[in-house]
């Protein structure tokens, strides 16, 4: 595959500051997955949230995710979109340049201005996807938290697409911590990762009765933890 931006075209600027959402590399990186990526048609889509570590899709995080993900799916029905700091991130692209090199985590990130930023582009940049993919998914399941759950529901606003939003906000309220930073804790939680499997059982039309939800571990690979 021809690399999105050629490295001769990159720029020199730093992928590991809060001003990364303004990056032009990484604006020119989306601006291509939303412009000229043509996305393969699926039955599901499933937008999952970006992580600390890269490649995506080696990360604990991500693994944990596909464990649930292919124990109910063919991989040849599914399509995994990633989404948050990175923009959007069709996953099989997560090996490219800049979505392999950016540092910066945006739940890190105390700057007012940066995260009402963040929100306006993101929310538009998925909308703009939703629309481009109409015809390309059955159905589309949204796994997340935090700013980047309300970035999908900005987008849900502007596009009448359907979109399952998970975890349900009734185990969101039933798991609030309230001491923490982050108080809606990970989703890597048993609870929320049921939601998940639930969702993806529906429009499958399979059952989860025997599925592992797998592990509570935390791990400080996540992108979203720290909203």
């Amino acid at each position: 595959m021809t690399p999105i931006i050629p490295e001769n075209e990159r720029s020199s600027k730093p992928l590991d500051t809060d001003e990364l959402i303004y990056h032009p590399d990484m604006i020119r990186a989306n601006e291509w997955v939303l412009n000229e990526y043509e996305p393969p048609h699926r039955d599901i889509c499933i937008f999952v949230p970006c992580s600390k570590k890269k490649p995506y899709h080696e990360s604990p995080s991500h693994k944990l995710f596909d464990r649930l993900i292919y124990s109910l799916l063919k991989p040849e029905d599914v399509h995994i979109v990633v989404f948050g700091t990175c923009g959007i991130t069709p996953r099989e692209l997560d090996m490219e340049y800049p979505f392999m090199d950016y540092q910066f985590i945006m739940g890190k990130c105390n700057v007012a201005m940066v995260k009402r930023d963040f929100l306006k582009m993101e929310s538009e940049r998925l909308a703009i996807y939703l629309e481009k993919t109409r015809h390309n998914y059955k159905h589309r399941i949204a796994y997340c938290l935090g700013d980047f759950r309300q970035a999908m529901e900005k987008a849900l606003e502007m596009t009448d697409v359907q979109v399952t939003l998970v975890p349900k906000e009734e185990t969101i309220r039933e798991n609030l911590q309230l001491d923490k930073k982050f108080i809606y804790g990970s989703l890597n939680q048993k609870k929320y990762l049921r939601d998940l499997s639930d969702a993806i059982a529906s429009v499958a039309d399979r059952s989860v009765q025997d599925i592992d939800i797998m592990t509570e571990k935390n791990t400080d690979d996540d992108d979203w933890f720290r909203f």
